[in-house]
């Protein structure tokens, strides 16, 4: 739980790893273990991919649960369960405390870690370890209660980042959970938008199931959607698949006009039209999308926005040193001006 991906000799001795083994396995094993030799022909050990590490981790953490190794379970302990060591840490104990520990994480490192461990929980994945857990657990009850865990904490998830709760919401997928998969997915079909008040969490699980589709949206308008300003600007990445993105009174901050430029530059884009009608853009956020506009991958036909002096020679100048603006050929003239606002086609 150390975050470290590159191993020493003293690291592996630390862990009761015999040298002369980790060396054979990293020569048989190749796909998985390498060894290396670094900065004063230092030995160092590695795993080729991330996701063994992470696998390897949550496969021990089970273990160390059916064996009843309080010891190495001990970065899941609360203070409640240090005081009382002799006591047995649950199965659902565990996978809420892992869940709490992964939504604590600002950068996401036990996420990947998270959901091994779910998903080795399940019985039937259990039954395919069963060579390597030498027990197995009765867990149905236990999925079912630490889904009914997940799911709450998705409702109330205002505090959270977008990741964290994407991260929950891959979490249910991983528990053969599809439920909140289809609510959301009908819900987004429906277009009944306004009825349910969504929480940031949501927002961001439909974001992940619209940039996942196969269907092209025809118009995202995010003042439809019943939600904070928070969960709104959650919305904004899914218009890399929509034809129509309507992002008026959002107040787009410099981080999600970035986060448009992107989805102006992607060749995947399937972005036509752009309405950011009372945006209040600053200079920065222009620039920002000027750079997307200028993209040889930018399809957009129609951008809208509030229209003042320094806007227009945002967009017209891309940099600093005001160097003319380097139009797409299909934003090749200025088609007219109504209600101080700009249409480009």
């Amino acid at each position: 739980m150390k975050g470290n991906v590159m191993f020493y000799e003293e690291d592996l001795i630390e862990s009761g790893i015999d040298i002369t083994d980790a060396s054979v396995y990293s020569g048989i094993c190749t796909e998985i273990f390498k060894e290396e030799f670094v900065i004063q022909h230092r030995k160092v050990y590695c795993f080729i991919h991330r996701s063994f590490q992470e696998f390897l981790a949550a496969l021990y953490m089970f273990y160390s649960h059916l064996m009843k190794k309080m010891e190495s379970l001990q970065f899941f302990l609360d203070s409640r369960h240090e005081r009382c060591m002799s006591r047995p840490f649950s199965l659902c104990e565990l996978l809420k405390s892992a869940v709490t520990k992964t939504l604590q994480s600002k950068n996401g490192y036990l996420d990947l870690f998270l959901r091994f461990l779910l998903g080795i929980s399940l019985e039937s994945n259990q039954r395919l370890l069963d060579d390597l857990l030498t027990q197995t657990e009765n867990s149905s009850e236990t999925i079912r209660e630490i889904t009914r865990y997940i799911k709450d904490k998705i409702k109330e998830s205002y505090g959270l980042l977008a990741e964290r709760s994407i991260s929950l919401f891959l979490c249910l997928l991983e528990v053969n959970d599809q439920t909140l998969y289809k609510e959301i997915e009908e819900f987004v079909k429906s277009g009944k938008h306004s009825e349910n008040k969504l929480s940031p969490g949501h927002c961001s699980a439909i974001t992940y199931i619209l940039q996942m589709s196969d269907d092209v949206l025809d118009e995202l308008d995010l003042m439809k959607y019943n939600t904070s300003n928070v969960g709104r600007r959650r919305l904004i990445p899914a218009v890399i698949n929509c034809k129509k993105a309507i992002l008026a009174g959002c107040h787009l901050s410099d981080q999600h006009c970035e986060s448009l430029s992107s989805a102006l530059q992607s060749s995947n884009s399937h972005l036509r039209e752009l309405d950011l009608h009372n945006d209040d853009l600053q200079d920065s956020g222009l620039k920002l999308l000027s750079v997307g506009l200028k993209s040889s991958d930018c399809q957009l036909n129609i951008l809208r926005f509030e229209f003042y002096i320094g806007s227009f020679s945002m967009l017209k100048y891309a940099d600093e040193k005001s160097s003319k603006f380097s139009e797409p050929h299909h934003m090749n003239y200025l088609q007219k001006k109504k209600k101080g606002s700009l249409y480009l086609k």
